[in-house]
């Protein structure tokens, strides 16, 4: 069986929303501020998984995708437009803005998990995506990159959970850090 990695940037107080600004939120743009150390190239440590995985994408963070990677040519960017893309998506009618995408139907746990079974599985961002895994039992790694900003209020990724995790490994990854958890078995 495979692994589901979820990779999230992160605040030091947890939240996961609007790290780039293009939500427009009042504390939007947190992780960019900190220099390219931690945002640039493949910084979550995927390597071979952009090669042999899938990558699963919500809705929103697909959009926000296909307008950044399919212009860039460079050695991580052309893996990104390589990957196979599913978006778990109600209103999406359609995913041509990026090659490789393709929508998921029916039952995403159900689908998930079948997909599990051939294929590591790399979920980003899309946090109403990470919790209906999460609640279901799917998710095995969080690769967390936690940036030094408090903001107070806002998204956070482990909301209204408990979850019992083991480090990993920790990287220092310019201001910010590379925390790699696995779940508790259940």
């Amino acid at each position: 069986m495979s692994d589901l990695i979820v990779i999230e940037f992160v605040t030091l107080d947890g939240v996961v929303e609007d790290p780039d600004g293009s939500g427009g939120t009042p504390g939007g743009g947190w992780a960019f501020r900190h220099g390219p150390e931690a945002v640039a190239g493949d910084k979550f440590g995927l390597g071979p998984l952009l090669d042999s995985g899938v990558m699963l994408l919500g809705r929103t963070t697909w959009e926000l995708f296909a307008k950044i990677w399919p212009g860039r040519t460079d050695e991580f960017s052309t893996k990104m437009n390589d990957i196979p893309k599913l978006v778990a998506s109600r209103s999406l009618t359609g995913v041509d803005g990026w090659r490789n995408s393709s929508l998921v139907g029916g039952d995403l746990v159900a689908q998930v998990r079948g997909l599990k079974a051939h294929k590591d599985v790399v979920v980003t961002g899309s946090t109403s995506v990470v919790r209906q895994l999460a609640e279901a039992g799917l998710v095995d790694e969080y690769r967390l990159m936690v940036f030094p900003t408090v903001l107070g209020t806002g998204q956070r990724l482990f909301a209204g959970r408990m979850s019992d995790l083991h480090l990993v490994s920790l990287e220092r990854k310019g201001s910010a850090a590379l925390l790699r958890y696995r779940t508790a078995p259940r």
